[in-house]
């Protein structure tokens, strides 16, 4: 009986050390996150946005276009044009230059705060009025300021560093959730889901996705009114800054992105010291490298980027880049996919050259790159389609001068344009659209429907690479499987 109550209370000792050891605890049995969020929670502020909705933009609470709509000759009478509308979101203080704080937050949370009032609440409840220093809606990120009185009680909270993140470290989240219900500096914790989240898109929160994407996913709990809010490890640092949540609730479902803080702190010292976010410029259009371009291209790995275009007069084409050429690497940087490429080029010191390893025709080669600062505004253009000639691959197409091709304005040097793609065929399945102009077949330039059913007729490959001018003006190389 002795023997059964040892071997019971035992197995209760390793099941209960078990269960705490899944915890980080301390000496005296207290948290780690305890002295963690004590030396940061004041830096964090709530901020609440107050602007002017436009009816006419924005439409009416009253269902002026169903009242319109029914009485069109009764007049509207007193009727305002306008309404205030409030949003919140969180911050935190990140530099401090004598009685001005400096706040780091969402652009998404400060952006229509240009023409209205941005109120900043600190940890004791003082308010002040904010001003915006600087926003970047590639990276939704903005600093905004406020002057405070002598003796005010100030946190600045400590910035990290992202290099030496790992999936399966600790992170804890501090914001405002929900701030009509007052729940402000809530702490959550726990754990780095993933790094180097990109292609997500989060139009539904907070207007267009950011161009520049390298988020931290986290399962620590971020809801709305957290965005803006810091991402802290068990130091004490902050690591990231709180931006959107995927959710088909509109809540908290563990899943969570944060802006990594290597990149926040290269946008907010750039809008300190130069009044703008400084991004170098090289001037080609990359494309992801899929399974099936891998091995049309005969690549070791799922790594680098295609280049899909080099734009003339460029530092891409100064430097004797071509279409076709795999980026491998990037100065000090291994270039994974798009999103990794686009941001070592935007942090990259402009006017010096760059070292960067490609691939062209499956052997290595390294050129030098001068960049230059990044144009403010891209161009582009879109075209609209539908009908004609010549079936191949599950596709139809017709010659440039085709009155399909005229009567949608679709011009270029050479190639054929694509006017049906059969549902669930092998061009459908790669992503071809009808409009799309076909330019180039394994290499080999496309002049006329004849020579494309050639090239198509002659091809020997299960994956065939064509070079495409997307109908919406893009142009990338498509991988096409014929089995």
């Amino acid at each position: 009986m002795k023997l059964k109550h040892f071997i019971l209370g035992l197995t209760i000792l390793i099941l209960s050390a078990n269960l705490f050891a899944q915890y980080p605890i301390n000496d005296d049995g207290k948290s780690p996150f305890v002295e963690v969020v004590k030396n940061i929670r004041e830096s964090v502020v709530n901020i609440t946005v107050e602007y002017e909705v436009d009816y006419r933009r924005g439409g009416s609470p009253f269902d002026e276009d169903i009242l319109r709509f029914f009485f069109p000759d009764q007049p509207r009478r007193n009727q305002p044009q306008s309404r205030k509308s409030i949003s919140m979101g969180s911050g935190f203080i990140f530099k401090q230059n004598k009685n001005e704080l400096f706040i780091l937050t969402n652009n998404h949370v400060v952006v229509e705060g240009k023409d209205g009032d941005i109120t900043v609440t600190l940890a004791d409840k003082a308010k002040y009025k904010a001003e915006i220093v600087g926003l970047d809606s590639a990276t939704d990120l903005a600093v905004i300021k406020i002057d405070i009185e002598e003796h005010e009680p100030i946190t600045v909270a400590p910035l990290g560093v992202d290099t030496d993140l790992e999936v399966g470290d600790w992170a804890i989240a501090i914001g405002n959730p929900f701030g009509q219900l007052g729940l402000d500096r809530t702490v959550t914790v726990g754990v780095i889901s993933a790094t180097g989240r990109s292609n997500l898109n989060f139009g539904g929160q907070g207007g267009d996705s950011p161009i520049y994407q390298d988020y931290i996913q986290t399962d620590a709990a971020i809801n709305p009114g957290n965005s803006g809010g810091p991402l802290v490890n068990l130091k004490g640092e902050v690591i990231g800054v709180n931006a959107a949540i995927t959710s088909t609730s509109g809540g908290n479902v563990g899943i969570g992105f944060a802006i990594p803080i290597d990149l926040a702190n290269k946008v907010a010292s750039d809008i300190l010291m130069e009044g703008k976010v400084v991004r170098g410029y090289i001037g080609i259009v990359p494309q992801e490298i899929d399974y099936d371009l891998r091995k049309s291209l005969d690549l070791d790995k799922i790594a680098g980027v295609l280049v899909a275009k080099v734009e003339d007069d460029t530092p891409a084409k100064k430097a004797g880049l071509k279409r076709g050429d795999v980026i491998v690497k990037f100065g000090k940087n291994e270039i994974e996919n798009v999103a990794k490429f686009r941001i070592a080029v935007a942090n990259s010191q402009i006017g010096i050259k760059i070292p960067m390893d490609i691939i062209r025709n499956n052997k290595p080669k390294t050129l030098q790159v001068k960049l230059v600062e990044r144009p403010d505004s891209e161009t582009g253009s879109s075209t609209k389609p539908e009908v004609e000639e010549k079936k191949m691959l599950g596709l139809q197409v017709a010659e440039l001068d085709s009155d399909f091709a005229k009567s949608n304005k679709i011009e270029e040097e050479y190639g054929v344009v694509v006017t049906e793609v059969e549902k669930g065929s092998p061009a459908d399945k790669a992503g071809l659209n009808v409009g799309d102009v076909i330019m180039e077949v394994e290499d080999s330039q496309i002049n006329s429907t004849k020579e494309f059913a050639k090239a198509i007729e002659q091809n020997s490959k299960d994956v065939i690479l064509i070079y495409v001018k997307t109908r919406t003006g893009v142009y990338r190389f498509v991988p096409i499987n014929v089995k």
